[in-house]
């Protein structure tokens, strides 16, 4: 029945019941995602019922899923041995019961659930009622229990039966068995409230002969009926498996977590197995999981941590339910990368590949990220890096294990510093910040690379073969290949040169700025430039490399990049920098020039007149030498 349906009577009965009387009206519950799986504890827990539904977990339809070992299915036990009759309550109203052949349940349990069962099998049924109910299937035969048990009418053929002639109390407990037919289909079960109370008091269900409102659904469950069980056998589409930093519980989906773990950090593979009913596979099975390269592993509960393992091939039997195996590193310090493999019954179940980082093994400072500090300068430059990341520094030191993987360098892990020999009368020393050390091993993040700075003296100059260290809190030292450190003055002069004289329209033009100090070496790439007019006509900046208004990049130059426009013409761009001191002293304004064409016919009235004469004066030279050989014979 469609939720547009179940609107419409709902209408009809309230406007029905200004005519007929006393009514109650009962809200159709939502379907409710507390419903447990099949094989799994009945749902123990009631505070309300239909009548004030959804309340808790009352007030809709619940199948008994509590895994049956016995012959036979079981109803709700809350019943009076002497009167057979149920008591009126919900208490413990789950107790004893169990359905025979339930393959499957959704965890709805509303108006929409869903389950699958065995041809023949039984469905052990109950709810938490306020009102007198029935339950009524499309095939299929029940029996129903509840309080004054006599009340209960049944149909001809048992797939209806109801309770027209009782008031139901708030909170009272019905049940029922409803036998599947022996027909593989798909049929539904269902719970219906809501009734009204006629002349007589009784709650009466509507039939053909009166005009009696329908009642209300509660509850309803599409049940497929199957002739034999695709359970019991791995199903991948039903099942979990995941590779997380941190061991988690049953997994949600199998979406991995991913990088490099750090060194001594494990990783771990939970996974929960399901077969085609989303059921847990059988206890019995023989679940084996193996490692490449070495790695140890060690079974677990998802959630917790077990104790690290000692083998690469470990066994254990289980339903595979919300398990983990933790993987380790085959030696301590030693980067791995492995690929773990989890087998059920000797059927693959699961492959990750994980990856865990071994301890700093080298040191690397590139060269592209090495600045020239300025005369007496100590600090640096957060735009030279230009980074985002507003760490100041003069260079980047880059730690990796053997393998090449990025390493955090916090200052638990060890300290950095310079051999002997790396500084002198021009650089002085070498420092390190606790704030700029690489805090991650992701190497897309600049944050995975240390800043350090060099000082330098009052003079310029470069100290080769620096050489920077790391010590390891065991006091193992690494040490990187031997650099060179420059010292340089702030920027005095500058020229500006465009990379072509004549471009065409569409071109990239590049424009250099090349920045000297006094003594017309390169400047440094730590003062920042100060501000600057930059007036280039005809053509649109690109990119900037040096940031023009902080500081130069490397060699003391700025670079722009542009598109050359639409319009020839010959043009002179204005280049003048002017915010710092010595730049406002020495400055003298740029105006490189340039050319700029369409790229079409260029060729001009006085370029056609010069070819006529010259072709003219070429064919008077041919015929004064055809008149000369005339002449001789």
């Amino acid at each position: 029945m469609s939720i547009k349906t179940i609107r419409k009577r709902i209408a009809v009965t309230a406007s029905t019941a200004l005519l007929a009387g006393a009514l109650s009206v009962i809200a159709v519950p939502s379907a409710q995602a507390n419903h447990p799986n099949a094989g799994t504890a009945n749902l123990t827990t009631y505070s309300g019922n239909v009548a004030n539904a959804p309340s808790g977990t009352a007030g809709s339809l619940f199948v008994a899923t509590t895994s049956n070992t016995g012959t036979s299915a079981a109803v709700a036990t809350t019943i009076d041995t002497e009167t057979t009759e149920m008591t009126a309550t919900c208490n413990s109203l789950d107790e004893g019961a169990l359905s025979k052949g339930l393959l499957s349940k959704d965890t709805s349990s509303g108006i929409a659930q869903s389950a699958t069962v065995l041809a023949g099998g039984v469905l052990s049924i109950y709810s938490c009622v306020a009102t007198a109910v029935s339950f009524q299937a499309s095939g299929g035969s029940f029996v129903a229990y509840g309080a004054n048990n006599t009340g209960w009418s049944y149909s001809s053929n048992n797939a209806k039966v109801w309770s027209p002639t009782i008031t139901v109390a708030a909170g009272t407990g019905v049940a029922a068995l409803w036998t599947a037919p022996s027909t593989a289909g798909t049929y539904t079960v269902s719970l219906y409230s809501g009734f009204y109370t006629d002349s007589n008091g009784a709650s009466v269900i509507a039939t053909s002969s009166n005009a009696a409102t329908p009642p209300t659904l509660t509850g309803n469950i599409t049940v497929s009926v199957v002739a034999s069980s695709a359970g019991g056998s791995y199903a991948a589409t039903n099942s979990f498996c995941k590779a997380v930093v941190d061991t988690t519980t049953t997994p949600a989906n199998n979406v991995d977590d991913s990088g490099v773990n750090k060194n001594g950090d494990d990783w771990s593979i939970d996974f929960a197995l399901r077969d085609a009913y989303n059921r847990t596979l059988p206890a019995s099975g023989a679940i084996v999981a193996t490692a490449t390269n070495g790695a140890l592993l060690a079974f677990g509960t998802a959630g917790s941590t077990p104790v690290a393992g000692t083998a690469s091939t470990i066994v254990t039997t289980g339903a595979g339910d919300n398990n983990t195996v933790r993987v380790s590193q085959k030696t301590a310090g030693a980067p791995i990368t492995t690929t773990v493999t989890i087998t059920y019954n000797g059927t693959t179940v699961c492959t990750k590949t994980v990856s865990i980082a071994g301890t700093v093994a080298a040191l690397t400072i590139p060269a592209a990220n090495i600045a020239v500090q300025a005369l007496s300068g100590s600090t640096g430059a957060a735009a030279w890096f230009n980074d985002g990341t507003a760490r100041t520094g003069t260079f980047y030191v880059v730690a990796t294990d053997s393998v090449g993987n990025r390493i955090a360098t916090p200052s638990t892990l060890g300290t950095y510093g310079f051999a002997d020999g790396s500084t002198g009368t021009t650089v002085t020393n070498i420092t390190f910040d606790n704030g700029d050390l690489a805090t991650t091993s992701d190497s897309t993040s600049p944050l995975s690379a240390t800043v350090g700075s060099h000082t330098c003296a009052a003079k310029g100059g470069t100290q080769t073969g620096a050489k920077i260290t790391f010590t390891l809190a065991n006091g193992t030292v690494i040490t990187s290949s031997p650099i060179n450190l420059s010292c340089a003055d702030d920027a005095a002069t500058y020229t500006a040169s465009f990379d072509k004289a004549k471009y065409v329209s569409g071109d990239v033009a590049k424009l250099t700025i090349s920045f000297k100090n006094t003594d017309g070496t390169a400047a440094n790439n730590i003062t920042a430039l100060g501000t600057s007019t930059i007036a280039v006509p005809g053509m649109t900046l690109v990119s900037t490399t040096g940031v023009a208004s902080a500081v130069t990049a490397a060699g003391g130059k700025v670079e722009y990049t542009y598109t050359v426009g639409q319009t020839a013409g010959k043009y002179a761009a204005v280049i003048d920098f002017k915010g710092t001191t010595a730049l406002a002293t020495y400055r003298a304004v740029q105006n490189p020039s340039y050319e700029i064409t369409t790229g079409g016919d260029t060729t001009t009235n006085a370029d056609v007149l010069k070819s006529i004469v010259a072709l003219i004066a070429s064919i008077n030279k041919q015929i004064q030498a055809l008149q000369k050989l005339i002449l001789r014979r």
